[in-house]
């Protein structure tokens, strides 16, 4: 059976018309204070997840102070609203999960945590070895928990290497349903198709549309998308949620990086 979900999270699984929009924060590109900016500038956007984590680059002590600075600048913001009728509340309350390369880029100040199989690696550590050695953090860190399947799309980027993942061509539209299968088959609650950060090509639409039909899973892709009109395309395929990370990366400017959000985010669903 299906657990239910803290009440911070209990819209990441629940199915809306629109598709959402969440910000991802590599804490190897960026200093903890210009995460939170970059953060509030998105949530004032319409972003409702915070990602925190990347590929290579982070650890236990960039992860943790990059959750924090977030974590403090949104309950600054959320308390600001209980004294302003003007400001809503709920707005910013939005779950920092984190998207960990491994055991070693924790912190115990997230909401929650994207327990994932890299399904389609070739190598057993991405499967389960660094799952094993992250489990009692996470326990005892009393995070919370949230099953994903993690499958690797061409081009595939620096994660595609990394996680030595034998990449999901375009046209395999077969191979993107199995793994759909598969995924909720174990009892995942998410599936994520990655393209890679900073990919040339996002994934194929015709991919996502093949794992929407395949699964009733929350359906997240990533990587390769910088503009609204192609994630617009994603989201007319099915996607559940779009994430971006080098697009925010591109604006050090908060304000520029608000203007451009809700851009995107307006186009996504237009």
């Amino acid at each position: 059976m299906t657990r239910a979900p803290g009440p911070t999270l209990q819209h990441l699984f629940s199915k809306e018309k629109s598709t959402r929009h969440a910000i991802l924060i590599d804490p190897a590109d960026q200093t903890p204070e210009m995460a939170a900016k970059r953060c509030v500038a998105a949530v004032s956007a319409g972003s409702q997840m915070i990602l925190v984590g990347g590929s290579t680059g982070t650890d236990m002590s960039n992860v943790h102070n990059t959750v924090v600075a977030i974590k403090e600048a949104l309950e600054l913001i959320s308390w600001a609203a209980t004294q302003n009728s003007e400001l809503n509340e709920e707005e910013w309350t939005i779950p920092i999960v984190l998207f960990p390369q491994g055991s070693a880029a924790l912190s115990p100040a997230a909401d929650a945590i994207t327990f994932m199989m890299l399904m389609n690696s070739t190598d057993p550590e991405f499967l389960i070895g660094e799952q094993v050695r992250g489990a009692p953090f996470i326990k005892k860190a009393g995070i919370e928990s949230l099953p994903m399947g993690y499958v690797v799309c061409a081009p595939g980027g620096r994660v595609g290497q990394v996680g030595a993942a034998n990449l999901i061509q375009e046209d395999q539209l077969d191979l993107a349903a199995a793994y759909a299968i598969a995924a909720e088959s174990y009892g995942f609650e998410l599936l994520y198709l990655e393209a890679g950060s900073g990919a040339h090509t996002p994934v194929n639409p015709n991919l996502i549309t093949a794992a929407r039909e395949a699964c009733n899973l929350v359906l997240i892709v990533g990587g390769g998308i910088r503009d609204g009109a192609t994630a617009r395309l994603a989201a007319q395929a099915g996607a559940d949620w779009i994430v971006t990370g080098n697009l925010t990366e591109s604006y050090d400017d908060v304000d520029e990086l608000q203007q451009v959000l809700t851009k995107f985010i307006n186009e996504m669903n237009s």
